[in-house]
């Protein structure tokens, strides 16, 4: 299958981003076309500092490598860098109703913070994720469940596009995250993990041990000591059990039997032990790359870049011949 995904250059990647898309991603590589994107474009609808952002992109390159994105098996680029992007997407624009970009959650949300400050690309984010998408021929794109409304009319617009000038785009379909893979936030376990928020609410994959065990420790439980799985009235424990879960490979069920009479300073020990052992590999591999940014990093996405530009001016030309334009 074609698989295509993409995350912004900006904002660190914390365990639940590295739970809930990039380990995915991993496992797409065995047997999959895949196709994993740092999409910088969809950064500039937000506030950013451009002296900063090419310093981002590399590091958001690092992390894909240091996290397991093979070179070798997958296509890793920077999605500025392919204008088919930006191309599409307008022949895309028009034919999305504005009521539909209107009708979006994460715009609503987002335009509603922002007030003044919001912007047309802002709505149009999600046609370009569209363009993203369809630009590849992608058959799956694994998102979180948040990006599950975009997907869907990205599919909208394949459909329309191919009823209007025939055949041209697949329909791709949305790979939501295996149950239980959801992180809430370790200071407010109701909300989802973030990258902003208070202090200590977020687990970076590159985080030292020194960290891991204090913001461990300071995570929200409760008052009654008993380590079990209940989201409803035991978010903070239960979203700790998830966590070590996940790190350990094992289901929720077995981790209950596991620390069953544990106390949760205990079970905070372990599951601090857990991530360091776990994510150990990470830094040790972040901190070599670092070293071969200049040189291994670059030519990753130049090459990278090479191959999706050749399968994107392909499709784009099809795109033109169906339109008219050529």
């Amino acid at each position: 299958m074609r698989i295509f995904s993409g995350i912004q250059p900006t904002g660190e990647i914390h365990i639940g981003n590295y739970l809930g898309a990039i380990k995915q991603w991993i496992e797409f590589q065995e047997g999959n076309d895949c196709i994993y994107c740092i999409v910088d474009l969809h950064a500039l609808t937000s506030d950013y500092d451009p002296e900063t952002m090419r310093d981002s992109i590399m590091n958001k390159a690092i992390v894909y490598l240091a996290a397991g994105i093979d070179p070798e098996k997958s296509t890793i680029f920077v999605q500025s860098e392919v204008k088919e992007h930006t191309e599409l997407c307008w022949y895309l624009n028009t034919l999305t109703p504005i009521g539909e970009l209107e009708r979006m959650t994460q715009y609503k949300e987002k335009s509603k913070r922002k007030k003044k400050r919001s912007n047309a690309g802002l709505l149009n984010y999600p046609i370009l994720m569209a363009a993203d998408i369809l630009l590849y021929d992608t058959e799956v794109v694994p998102v979180g469940e948040d990006q599950k409304q975009h997907i869907e009319l990205a599919r909208d617009i394949a459909k329309r596009f191919n009823k209007r000038f025939g055949e041209t785009f697949k329909v791709p379909k949305a790979q939501l995250p295996k149950k239980g893979a959801r992180i809430m936030s370790l200071k407010n376990p109701k909300n989802k993990m973030s990258k902003s928020g208070k202090k200590g609410n977020a687990v970076s994959l590159f985080d030292d041990p020194k960290t891991i065990e204090e913001k461990i420790k300071s995570a929200v439980t409760d008052t009654d000591n008993k380590i079990s799985y209940d989201p409803k009235d035991k978010p903070g424990i239960s979203n700790l059990l998830v966590i070590y879960s996940e790190f350990k490979d094992q289901t929720i069920e077995e981790s209950e039997k596991e620390l069953k009479g544990e106390s949760y300073k205990v079970f905070k020990e372990k599951l601090t032990e857990v991530l360091i052992e776990s994510l150990d590999p990470f830094r040790k591999k972040r901190r070599e790359l670092e070293k071969r940014r200049e040189v291994y990093v670059e030519e990753i996405l130049s090459q990278g870049a090479k191959k999706a530009k050749t399968l994107a001016s392909s499709n784009i030309a099809r795109v033109k011949r169906k339109m008219g334009l050529v």
